[in-house]
């Protein structure tokens, strides 16, 4: 007896301190976020990482449908702004949360603390990232995971789970990175040194030194080195859930594991029709979970790789082993890694993407649009900048963000032009621009809310010579269904291939080179949210597009989120706020 009261104290004080707090349908989470420079050795060579109470990767956050988030996150950087985007939360009735700066909210500065607070309404694989400037490619992301509430079970059965976070990673500053891509003569960034496995690679070694053709030595790790292969440790004839989430700054990624299969159940927070495969392509900005089977043979181990496509690649595989406990971690396997599928073999990642189709009961798209919006993407220069234009508009961000500057009718914080909603026909996106030169803007898609949209996602060739690269391309606020991916230019009567009936639902679809890709959502977040490619290096050359719906029925934004650049000062000097 003394012991349950003991422990009800103990409760009742903790949520007194606030440590613990309940709300209808779920708990509050509280977590305190302290974003800093800080020296690690991610791939083990020494460098300034950008991370989270002293973690690189930032901490995972585990949560439950219902459960609302409570994150205070302190700028600790000393000289720069900060934000963080959590990639793939809708954020329905928080749009001032959803960490994007000049559009949600206004960078929290050197010292300042901001609380994110929002509710994590689906189940799924997520994460978060940095959305100021190039802080992702410093290091700033970790992962989000929600799970079903307690005593509701997955369309599908495992015995245990583990989380892959993946990501890319430079010998040089982000900052001298941003540089080079605003100078003249353009200096672009270059092919990423090493890939990082929950920030963990190797640069000065290899750990498949024995089996690949390669000047490097073998590594030789001393207990407890930051950049050793996180082993994943399983057990025979059991099925694992891998949830697998990359943030890269630049790679597309292929993952395999020698000798298995992978099941493929989930994609971006939504569950699909399952399906096998020996190797996946994986996206920046796209997330999965997989089923893997431990039916090999018991007395080996086997090699999990990674390695770049899309681009032709300078980076050397990353590896991690998979462990079967029936033998000790540190046996080697004893064949060599798998082989990541040629770069630009394009047919084959357009195979795979195509197999993703949605799961029996998930909603089906609306069988027509209210606007068809047609976005072609083009590399061009402005005064002499090499950039990244939609419709000829390089995206350039507004001192005030978008969501205050609507809602109090701020006109002059930003362009009241519309940007354009589709492109000359006579376009060739087969060949260089004819006229290469752009323009800078940051006007606004503006939508009513439950509008229906369509957009086309249309690719073409490269500033000079031959060549158009991949896109993967992420929305905030939403999920949309991909209707479609297309060769060459879309042209009318491309809409009679819609998928209509399982269409997948996703956050982030890819673009393939010369082609396009067809989207559908539904306008029914009120907010203002960014659409743009997910490649950092591209959404700092102004690869991305202002989608806004409904400001007016947004609730009190915290003011914190709005008072910066001229404008927002005006709200609080003329008692508006």
């Amino acid at each position: 007896m003394m012991r349950i009261m003991g422990l009800r104290a103990v409760i009742v004080w903790c949520i007194w301190l606030g440590l613990i707090e309940f709300s209808v349908g779920g708990r509050v989470r509280h977590y305190k976020f302290d974003v800093e420079y800080i020296i690690k050795k991610p791939d083990c060579l020494e460098h300034v990482v950008m991370g989270i109470n002293g973690q690189f990767p930032g901490p995972t956050i585990r949560a439950e449908v219902g459960d609302t988030l409570n994150i205070a996150l302190t700028n600790k950087l000393f000289t720069e702004g900060t934000v963080i985007h959590w990639h793939g939360i809708r954020q329905a009735g928080t749009p001032w949360a959803d960490g994007t700066a000049a559009i949600s909210q206004c960078a929290i500065n050197p010292g300042e603390t901001f609380n994110y607070r929002f509710i994590v309404d689906r189940p799924g694989t997520y994460f978060y990232h940095g959305h100021y400037g190039m802080q992702r490619s410093a290091g700033l992301y970790g992962s989000l995971i929600v799970d079903l509430p307690k005593g509701q079970n997955e369309p599908f059965h495992y015995d245990g789970e583990f989380n892959l976070l993946l990501s890319d990673w430079w010998h040089t500053s982000s900052h001298e990175q941003e540089v080079g891509l605003s100078s003249l003569p353009f200096k672009w960034i270059g092919e990423p040194q090493t890939l990082l496995i929950n920030g963990k690679g190797q640069f000065n070694c290899s750990l498949a030194a024995k089996f690949i053709n390669t000047t490097l030595p073998e590594c030789q790790f001393k207990g407890g080195e930051e950049c050793a292969p996180q082993i994943l440790h399983v057990e025979p004839n059991k099925t694992y859930r891998i949830r697998i989430a990359s943030t890269t700054a630049l790679a597309s990624l292929n993952l395999a594991i020698s000798n298995h299969k992978l099941v493929v159940v989930e994609a971006d927070g939504n569950y699909v029709t399952p399906f096998a495969v020996d190797d996946i392509d994986i996206y920046s900005g796209e997330s999965y979970s997989v089923l893997l089977h431990t039916d090999q043979d018991p007395k080996e181990n086997y090699w999990l790789s990674i390695g770049v496509r899309g681009r032709k690649p300078n980076t050397p595989q990353g590896l991690t082993i998979l462990n079967y406990k029936t033998i000790s971690a540190s046996v080697f396997p004893t064949s060599p890694p798998p082989v990541t599928p040629l770069w630009n073999d394009f047919e084959r990642s357009k195979a795979f993407t195509k197999k993703i189709i949605a799961k029996m009961g998930t909603p089906q798209p609306p069988q027509r649009s209210d606007r068809t919006i047609f976005l072609l993407n083009t590399q061009n220069r402005v005064h002499g900048f090499t950039k990244w234009s939609i419709n000829n508009v390089s995206l350039t961000l507004p001192a005030t963000p978008y969501l205050g500057s609507i809602k109090f009718k701020l006109n002059d914080a930003f362009d009241q032009t519309p940007p354009p909603v589709t492109y000359p026909q006579e376009y060739d996106i087969f060949n260089p621009p004819v006229n290469p030169n752009s323009t800078v803007g940051n006007g606004v898609y503006k939508f009513n809310l439950g509008e229906v949209v369509d957009v086309i996602l249309q690719n073409a060739n490269q500033l000079s010579g031959n060549g158009s690269e991949i896109h993967p391309w992420h929305l905030h606020g939403h999920d949309f269904w991909v209707l479609g991916y297309g060769e060459g230019k879309f042209k009318q009567g491309d809409e009679k291939k819609f998928n209509l009936t399982h269409a997948p639902l996703r956050n982030t679809a890819v673009i393939f080179p010369y082609g396009w890709t067809a989207l559908r959502f539904k306008a029914d977040n009120p907010g203002v949210w960014a659409f743009h490619c997910h490649i950092e290096p591209h959404l700092h050359m102004g690869m991305g597009v202002i989608f806004a719906e409904a400001v007016h029925k947004v609730g009190k934004i915290p003011r914190e989120a709005l008072t910066c650049g001229l404008t927002g000062k005006k709200l609080v000097e003329n008692g508006r706020y």
